[in-house]
């Protein structure tokens, strides 16, 4: 499928039916804190971009549920985001944007677009006991209980899709199986695509980006019956009493691995960088300006750190343009197109 109107065609699908299209496809709710990063001293070894080096740089998060609908679930096993703008020195910016699954769930975007096709919400009702038990005796594993007030769910789809395609199947089962946080600054955070850095002897390297906190990782109890809205609250809470901080770490890619398909994972013993502390200190109080009209991008980089070939970086990058554009967000602020 070589269509050029990929880009707006992911938009369009991704719109939920109980969604609102005055607001984000997906991540539809958040909360922003700010704060400020600081490098390790070694991140300027490895990459010349100006938070790597400068003493702090100034920013602005927001953590998200991958949800698109117009609900908010907090409770509810799904992914979540994290993205962040560094406001640089020049009064230029950079994002970025990350999430709770490590891994995409397609490398092209033709195949981005026929997952979120296959995996749109339809009807759900979950499955009676004989049908899980029937289920499990053809060592199937039984659909799970719907949720109390759900009715619609992509799951369905997504394994379908997942079934058909090898490279799905790794991200819809840790999606299928990612809980819910018991706070957004008790998850850890992946950028899933590759970047180019380059370190000051002009030595380029191909890495991956995660943000792990420093509070650890915790999900809620699954057992219990989830609660629809406690994430934002959590975090004004927290941050009342005392600061929120991540890690930066970047994982270094080797002659081997996949620069360009976000799907598939890299080795776990790859040299890992730690590249700086994040500190979040404030809510700021108008969330509609700082937060729900914000809007963040993939592609926004600064010199020093650059895009991979990775296709579907790129189409991402155009379809949070289209998306800003249609729910009136404030313009993507590309300084470094």
């Amino acid at each position: 499928m070589d269509d050029p109107n990929i880009a707006e065609k992911l938009v369009e699908v991704l719109q939920r039916s109980d969604g609102d299209t005055s607001l984000r496809p997906v991540h539809t709710f958040g909360v922003s804190a700010t704060g400020f990063f600081e490098p390790s001293p070694i991140a300027g070894n490895f990459c010349v971009a100006e938070h790597f080096k400068a003493e702090k740089t100034n920013v602005i998060v927001r953590f998200s549920n991958g949800s698109g609908s117009a609900t908010i679930r907090d409770g509810w096993s799904d992914v979540r985001g994290m993205a962040v703008r560094f406001h640089l020195s020049d009064g230029s910016d950079t994002d970025l944007i990350a999430m709770t699954l490590p891994e995409f769930f397609a490398p092209t975007p033709e195949a981005f677009l026929e997952f979120a096709l296959e995996a749109s919400p339809a009807p759900y009702e979950g499955q009676s006991p004989w049908k899980k038990i029937l289920e499990l005796l053809h060592l199937r594993l039984p659909e799970r209980d719907p949720y109390p007030g759900e009715t619609i769910s992509p799951d369905a789809g997504a394994i379908r899709f997942a079934d058909k395609n090898a490279y799905a199947q790794l991200g819809v089962l840790q999606a299928a199986t990612i809980g819910a946080p018991v706070s957004y600054v008790r998850a850890a955070y992946h950028a899933v695509h590759t970047f180019v850095v380059t370190d000051p002897d002009n030595t380029r390297r191909w890495v991956r980006f995660s943000w792990q906190p420093i509070a650890g990782v915790l999900r809620t109890d699954p057992n219990k019956t989830p609660v629809d809205d406690y994430l934002k609250q959590e975090l004004v809470d927290r941050i009342a009493n005392e600061p929120a901080r991540f890690s930066l770490m970047m994982t270094i890619g080797e002659v081997g691995d996949d620069f360009n398909d976000s799907s598939r994972p890299w080795p776990p013993h790859r040299q890992r960088v730690m590249m700086g502390t994040l500190t979040l200190d404030a809510i700021p109080e108008n969330q509609e300006e700082q937060c729900e009209k914000l809007s963040f991008n993939p592609g926004l980089l600064t010199d020093g750190i650059e895009a991979s070939d990775d296709p579907v970086l790129h189409i991402r990058k155009e379809s949070y343009k289209i998306s800003s554009k249609w729910r009136d967000g404030s313009p993507c602020p590309f300084s470094r197109s």
